[in-house]
């Protein structure tokens, strides 16, 4: 992978350039990611989320290794309720879901369908498998977690250590409904 890649919505209404490698790339199988994706996945023009397993395809960057080089006023935030502490982000130009954020996170959780075709980094994990019915149906390619396992915590401590623990903030002024 190159040591920066642009990246953009369906659109291309909105676009971002990502920079040097990724925390991880993983797939995330929580309740609350398949939940948020059905509801996106309803949404006008929208791509699909969810993966045939149900789960969500994130590329992790650090929150200093993203920029977004037009179109950001487009980008509208999503919370499955009103006091959740991740929201989703969507170019509001054409429902793209561009990045999950964990509240207090230093990192972004890009979806994976930003990346043009057969750029995305390859797959190394899957977490929060135990919240699937019956997660015996995953392929064993990669390593299927019941939880967040302490690699993936590590990775993430180690980019923070990285950044000197700073969280920079991305502020959203809109917000979209996405009905349940």
């Amino acid at each position: 992978m190159s040591l920066t890649q642009q990246l953009a919505c369906a659109c291309g209404e909105v676009q971002l350039i990502v920079e040097k490698t990724p925390i991880v790339s993983v797939d995330c199988c929580c309740d609350s990611c398949r939940a948020a994706g059905l509801r996106l996945e309803r949404l006008a023009g929208a791509r699909p989320v969810l993966d045939p397993h149900g789960g969500t395809r994130f590329v992790l960057y650090r929150k200093d290794r993203v920029r977004f080089i037009a179109g950001f006023e487009r980008m509208k935030e999503f919370r499955l309720s009103s006091g959740a502490g991740t929201r989703r982000v969507v170019a509001g130009c054409c429902n793209t879901p561009v990045f999950l954020e964990l509240e207090a996170g230093h990192w972004l959780s890009l979806y994976g369908g930003l990346w043009p075709a057969g750029t995305l980094p390859p797959l190394q994990m899957r977490t929060m498998t135990g919240d699937l019915a019956d997660a015996s149906i995953l392929p064993g390619n990669v390593p299927n977690s019941e939880r967040h396992s302490l690699p993936f915590f590590a990775k993430l401590l180690k980019a923070w250590i990285c950044m000197g623990f700073r969280n920079p903030k991305i502020a959203i002024k809109e917000e979209i409904d996405v009905p349940g």
